[in-house]
This record gives structure tokens, sequence and C-alpha cells, in this order.
């Protein structure tokens, strides 16, 4: 079941299927990944170093970083990614980000 999210898909199409932390996504193929995780529910990416404070995507166009995630052991902005079907996505660096 899909959690409630004040985002709205606006992608039709083919989706596919992706893990975010072990949870399995339907996510729209070729879609931006951080509006794609925020669409289906997903409110945090990561953790900050500092404090812990839950970050999510909040620029969405590369500056602010805070929607970093693990992509198949890289590092990577989620919203410079599209989404590709059978991606392993993780919070970076087991969830506490680390150095980055």
């Amino acid at each position: 079941m899909k959690p409630v999210s004040p985002f709205l898909e606006l992608e039709e199409g083919p989706r596919v299927s992706v893990t975010f932390d072990g949870a399995t996504l339907d996510l729209p193929e070729g879609a931006n990944l951080a509006a794609a995780m925020l669409a289906a529910g997903v409110d945090v990416f990561r953790h900050t170093p500092v404090s812990g404070a839950p970050r999510a995507p909040y620029c969405m166009m590369g500056a602010c970083f805070d929607c970093l995630v693990e992509i198949e052991g890289v590092v990577r902005q989620a919203c410079m990614v599209a989404v590709k079907g059978g991606m392993d996505i993780r919070k970076p660096h087991g969830g506490d980000d680390g150095p980055v």
C-alpha cells in the first residue's frame, strides 16, 4: 500500500521496481528519482552527520545536497538521477552520512 504523500505524480508510463533501504518502490521509469521517491511517500532520504536531523530534497536542482542517497554503493544526489529498474537505493553510509 502506498503511503500518504502530499506530492502528486506527473509522469505516466511504464513503472519499474527499485528498493530503498530494503523496501520495494514502484516508480515511473525515467522520472526524476527525488521527485518520484517523494511522490511514493519517502520523506527522509538521509540524516545529517552533525545533529542527526532528517533531510529530504529541498532545491531539486543539485545545489543543496539534502537529497543524497547511495545508489548501488555510490553516493549521489537523487534530484540529478533518473529512475531505472532494479536500482538499489539506501540512505548514505548506512544512514549516518559520514564524510561527503
